[in-house]
């Protein structure tokens, strides 16, 4: 009886952090530069923008993406966690739209500091970063 107990116990535990750490955000931020006019991204469209089907922002502006390696810690917690995908699932993605013509793989950075360095400097840049800090010259764009 005691095992039983402990088990339930154990196992209201997991599902209470599973289900806490869903509304939590994540350990990733997109980020945008600062001329970008949206001030939100849906889940779908940001799945959209990083998946190169969507390449401009509604005023019309052309959106150039930035992403890490796919071995990244943080490219793949911006993927699983953001995107609700897998990094290969991305590059697979990528690698569809290069080889047909139709578009461009996003553009890819080294580390984090190159990676706000990039959007801070590109027009209609998107990116992510493990965390803003208020001296970035990015401005966080919410996942909603």
């Amino acid at each position: 009886m005691r095992f039983m107990i402990r088990r339930a116990f154990f196992g209201v535990v997991c599902a209470t952090l599973i289900c806490s750490g869903a509304g939590l955000a994540w350990g990733v931020e997109l980020i945008v530069h600062p001329g970008v006019a949206a001030m939100e991204v849906s889940r779908p469209l940001a799945r959209l923008i990083f998946g190169a089907k969507v390449t401009s922002w509604a005023d019309g502006s052309r959106i150039r993406v930035f992403v890490m390696p796919d071995e990244s810690p943080l490219h793949q917690e911006m993927a699983k966690g953001i995107l609700d995908l897998y990094p290969y699932q991305l590059r697979a993605a990528w690698d569809r739209v290069i080889y047909t013509g139709i578009g461009q793989a996003p553009i890819q950075v080294a580390n984090e500091s190159e990676m706000r360095k990039q959007v801070a400097t590109t027009p209609g840049a998107i990116g992510y970063v493990g965390r803003i800090y208020s001296n970035d010259k990015v401005r966080a764009l919410p996942v909603r």
